[in-house]
Order: C-alpha cells, then sequence, then structure tokens
C-alpha cells in the first residue's frame, strides 16, 4: 500500500462549520470524480499497527486541473479526537493520503441524474458536477437535492441552476420537503440516483425510491460492492 504525505496548502472556512482543507498533489497521485481517500493524520502509523482513530474516510471536493487535492468536513464544537486534531492544523502541516478509489463516478448512459446528499455529503457531488459543466456528453439533465438543517448551504456558486446548462440545484432545511421532493423526483422512472450521507440516510433514501419503483440497480452509493447490496436488500 503506498501512503502519500502532503501538505495543507490552504484551508478555506466553507461555513461557521465547515472547512475544506486543500492539500498539494504528490506527483503521481491521481484521482476521479466521486473519489474518496483515506485522510490520516500525523502518527497514524507509528506504531505497530495503524492508530484508526487518526484516520478517517473522506471524499475528494476537487478535480485534478484545480490542482489541489481538496478535503472538505464539518467539524462542530464537540468533535472526535480526529476532528479535534484536524481542527488544529494549518497551511504547511503534514498529512497523508492512501487507498483512493471511486464508488460514484458520473454514468453517462443518456439518462436524467439525481443527486441526492445530506449536509456537508454535498462535496462528494461537487466534482461531478464540474465534470459535467466540462462536457455533459450522454447525461441528459442533472439534478442536485441537498438537506441541510443549518441553512449554511455548501458551494452555492457552483451548486445554481443553469438552465442552459440543463443542471438544476435544490436546498432545502427540513426532512419533510426533502422526503417530498425525492418522492417526486422518483417518477422519473429511467433516472439514475446518486445517495450520500449518513448510513441512516441513505436507508430513507432507498426506501423511498423503492417504493416508488426505482429499480436497485439506478441507486448509486458511495459504498464498495458488498456494503451496496445490504443497503439495498432494504
Amino acid at each position: 500500500m503506498q501512503i502519500y504525505w502532503t501538505k495543507i496548502n490552504k484551508i478555506i472556512e466553507e461555513t461557521p462549520e465547515v472547512k475544506t482543507y486543500l492539500l498539494d498533489c504528490p506527483e503521481d497521485f491521481t484521482w476521479e470524480e466521486g473519489a474518496h481517500t483515506h485522510f490520516a493524520l500525523k502518527g497514524f502509523n507509528a506504531g505497530d499497527k495503524p492508530n484508526r482513530s487518526l484516520v478517517r474516510h473522506m471524499s475528494i471536493s476537487t478535480l485534478p486541473y484545480e490542482n489541489s487535492i481538496g478535503i472538505t468536513t464539518r467539524i462542530r464544537e464537540q468533535c472526535s479526537e480526529f476532528k479535534a486534531i484536524l481542527r488544529n492544523l494549518e497551511a504547511g502541516h503534514e498529512v497523508a493520503l492512501f487507498k483512493t478509489n471511486s464508488n460514484v463516478p458520473l454514468r453517462r448512459e443518456d439518462k436524467n441524474i439525481y443527486l441526492l446528499s445530506s449536509g456537508v455529503g454535498l462535496a462528494t457531488f461537487r466534482p461531478l458536477v464540474l465534470d459535467y459543466f466540462d462536457h455533459a456528453d450522454s447525461v441528459n439533465q442533472l439534478h442536485s437535492l441537498n438537506i441541510d438543517s443549518s441553512k449554511n448551504f455548501l458551494f452555492t456558486n457552483i451548486f445554481e441552476s443553469s438552465p442552459d446548462k440543463k443542471f438544476t440545484s435544490q436546498f432545502v432545511d427540513n426532512r419533510q420537503d426533502y422526503y417530498d421532493e425525492v418522492a417526486n423526483l422518483a417518477t422519473d422512472k429511467g433516472g439514475l440516483f446518486y445517495i450520500v450521507g449518513s448510513d441512516e440516510f441513505l436507508v430513507q433514501n432507498i426506501e423511498i425510491l423503492l417504493e416508488q419503483g426505482i429499480k436497485p440497480e439506478q441507486i448509486i452509493l458511495d459504498k464498495h460492492e458488498q456494503r451496496r447490496t445490504e443497503f439495498l436488500s432494504v
């Protein structure tokens, strides 16, 4: 397993609780839209066994042409050891990346694509939207629906409806409106539905989609195949 050590180049405060850490790109580090990586803090591999409390599974919120690896995360006042350490890091500090993969690349099958996310889960979809804007080949249209009860919505400069680009973006701040809209979107029986959020959020969305007649193969989760199968067996 290759571990890439790199430095924090810049920290962006997206909202009072959400930060994006922009990391320098190691020379041969590559990724595609929808990628996730293992993001580790210094000392995680200092002992005989990796210290898992210093490692998190994170989405990459940027594309390679942006020349930075973006890690966007929510850090609340009461948080884990990992987040507490991360909150105090500054530009120039070292972090590690390993086991990078993508479960949710943009499927170009001449269908409508719906991106369903909760809170900072939107970071996973930011690269998909940018990739779609760059070339919309074989995607009919793209629709993003995000729920964030904080009302501090993320990436509003990118997630802005654009009829010319066949892109629609919706933000809601309560569950009732969100799930009503999911059921409404599911009237498109041929669409592809991407879901990113907590496990509970995934289950609730999957239940609605399946009830509406959406088939499991139309539902894309940021999970490896075995976990995906478990979720879709609800």
